[in-house]
């Protein structure tokens, strides 16, 4: 796919760039940005260009190679390599006859540039005390992603400026919706506009609700009623405006429902899942539960692909390594299939069961990326069972019932985990 001529046109910034043969063709281009890992770009260009067999370059004339390149060729990848062979069959999992997607966001903290700050915004940086504010400023995306949840793939992504709302980026998720989707979210997107774009656009949704978002879910925190309520909920008259100009609902129909946490905390959910016996109380826990898989989808950009330690300063670069670590989660996902399949069965007699270890999957696939994506002159047959093979070693065990208390540790200790602890996979 990424020696089409069709693919390289879409995807170069001008025409006349990557139309001679040289050293940093597009291909060559594409595959080192995927291959981007913690070393050095001059130790990975040698590296990747001697086992080419290739003329060496210097990091200068990458960098300068990369920005002809649109960030735009990875989002294609993901889209025609990996979300669309994944749902091509109609073999994937469901909950309740859904596809199950989260909807969520996060922070990428971006290298320090003028032009960087241009394009994203920047905020004031603080120090690590309370109360005390040092100089400078410091700039980060928001990023956004719509993910399954139980296939573990990104269907759409998003990297936008620091101050970009996150509702405003969850509608633009939608256009990649289909009407057996179920939407699931945090409390950061209980807004009334958001429910009732929902409701408009036919999409089933399970949201978590804030304490003051609804005067029918502030009865529900404090344990009025039943577990399960179908209540109106109406636009409050200072957002009426803004609703009608949107062409919203001024009320929707919606069900409450009330969750007790083991230690005793209490959840409220809004759905517009009204049938109480397809859908009944006791499911929405397992099924919110669910959305914490996009938290994962991060922690594997940010830790296992080190999303954070750009290969560039640019726009463009930051976007590019971006959109290939999404493509890259994508491709792991796919490839590791054959393998979580055989631990499946490997396992079935053992107390819990076994899952591939992503530090492994994501060496092996850095290591064999070149072969995947380019040559086409190997057997693919050969190097999956290959990649399988890999996939087994050091499996991760699972313990569903685990409950481990989230800390939020200091940024020094933080600090001290990420340059002398934290082990390098990619």
């Amino acid at each position: 796919m990424i020696k089409s001529q069709e693919f390289k046109a879409r995807h170069r910034t001008e025409s006349r760039y990557f139309s001679r043969e040289r050293v940093l063709t597009f291909e060559v281009v594409l595959m080192l940005i995927v291959q981007k890992g913690a070393k050095s770009i001059q130790l990975l260009l040698n590296e990747f260009l001697s086992k080419l067999v290739m003329p060496l370059v210097s990091k200068s004339a990458y960098s300068q190679a990369r920005q002809h390149l649109s960030h735009s060729a990875f989002i294609e990848l993901n889209q025609k390599g990996v979300v669309e062979p994944l749902y091509s069959d109609d073999e994937y999992q469901r909950y309740w006859g859904y596809r199950v997607l989260g909807i969520d966001g996060s922070r990428v903290i971006l290298p320090d540039s003028e032009a960087i700050y241009g394009v994203f915004g920047r905020v004031k940086r603080t120090s690590g005390k309370k109360g005390v504010k040092g100089e400078g400023h410091y700039s980060y995306a928001q990023a956004s992603a719509l993910y399954d949840v139980l296939n573990k793939v990104a269907l759409d992504s998003l990297f936008e400026p620091c101050r970009s709302y996150e509702v405003d980026l969850a509608e633009r998720h939608l256009p990649h919706t289909q009407a057996d989707d179920l939407l699931v979210c945090d409390r950061n997107y209980g807004s009334y506009r958001w429910l009732a774009t929902l409701v408009k656009q036919e999409r089933a949704f399970v949201i978590r609700c804030q304490h003051n978002s609804f005067k029918a879910v502030q009865s529900m925190f404090a344990g009025q009623g039943s577990d399960s309520q179908i209540v109106t909920l109406k636009v409050h008259h200072a957002k009426r405006r803004e609703i009608r100009e949107r062409g919203l609902p001024e009320q929707i129909t919606v069900r409450l429902v009330r969750l007790v946490l083991a230690d005793g905390t209490i959840e409220v959910l809004v759905t517009n899942l009204l049938d109480e016996q397809r859908y009944p109380t006791t499911g929405f826990g397992p099924l919110y539960n669910l959305r914490w898989g996009v938290e994962t989808f991060y922690g594997r950009l940010k830790t296992r692909l080190t999303l954070q330690n750009f290969s560039g300063y640019t726009v463009e670069a930051v976007k590019q390594d971006f959109f290939a670590a999404v493509f890259l989660t994508g491709l792991e996902t796919l490839l590791a299939d054959e393998a979580q399949l055989q631990l499946g069965q490997r396992t079935s007699h053992t107390q819990h069961t076994y899952q591939v270890n992503h530090a492994v999957s994501f060496n092996a696939i850095k290591n064999h990326a070149f072969e995947l994506l380019y040559d086409d002159v190997l057997d693919l047959d050969t190097l999956c069972q290959q990649l399988t093979r890999l996939f087994l070693t050091d499996p991760t065990c699972i313990r569903p019932q685990r409950q481990v208390p989230r800390r939020h540790p200091n940024y020094y200790k933080r600090y001290v985990f990420h340059r002398h602890k934290r082990k390098v996979c990619f």
